[in-house]
C-alpha cells in the first residue's frame, strides 16, 4: 500500500488526499483517495452514486455514504476517473 507522498506522476498516486470520482463497471463510487497500490485503491469517507444528476452541478443528486471506515475498489474494475471539485 503506498500512501500520501509527493509525486511527479500524473497517475492515481498523484491525486492521493484528493476527492476522487471512480466511474466503474457497475457502480460510481466517491471519497478520498486515501491508498493505491497495483491490485486496489483505498478510499475514506466512500460513498456509492447512485444518481448523479446534472453533471455541470456540484454534487451528486444521491450519493450513500458507505458504512466502512475505508473502502476499497479494484482498478481492474475502474473505467475512468476525476478529482471532485469540491469548492
Amino acid at each position: 500500500m503506498k500512501r500520501i507522498v509527493e509525486t511527479t506522476d500524473a497517475g492515481l498516486e498523484s491525486v492521493l488526499g484528493e476527492t476522487v470520482l471512480f466511474l466503474c463497471m457497475n457502480y460510481f463510487y466517491v471519497g478520498t483517495l486515501v491508498g493505491v497500490n497495483k491490485d486496489h485503491v483505498e478510499l475514506s469517507n466512500a460513498k456509492l452514486v447512485y444518481e448523479t444528476g446534472p453533471w455541470k452541478e456540484r454534487g451528486f443528486k444521491d450519493a450513500q455514504a458507505l458504512p466502512f471506515d475505508t473502502f476499497r475498489v479494484q482498478i481492474d474494475a475502474i473505467e475512468s476517473w476525476g478529482v471532485v471539485d469540491e469548492g
